[in-house]
């Protein structure tokens, strides 16, 4: 069974949260509202994004996958690499 994780960013004054759930979902919040969330279904990765804007109307795409079979998370904004950690 997988254990509860949590991973806190910001980006342009926004504070972003990744969950990876006790029962292995992948969750995605905004300023504590969840956007997006992604059952465990064995498929690698799990994915979740959200789009907003942030900013003069400027739209900011939030997308996040994780691989279960080796803890390795990804996250990018607009395409771009944000971050990469080992959950």
């Amino acid at each position: 069974m997988p254990q509860a994780t949590s991973l806190t960013f910001d980006h342009r004054h926004k504070t972003f949260e990744l969950r990876l759930t006790d029962d292995g979902a992948l969750e995605l919040y905004l300023d504590q509202c969840l956007r997006k969330r992604r059952e465990m279904t064995g498929r690698e990765p799990q994915y979740v994004w959200t789009n907003v804007e942030l900013e003069w109307e400027e739209h900011h795409y939030i997308e996040a996958r994780y691989w279960a079979s080796t803890g390795r998370l990804n996250v990018t904004v607009n395409g771009k690499e944000l971050l990469e950690r080992q959950l």
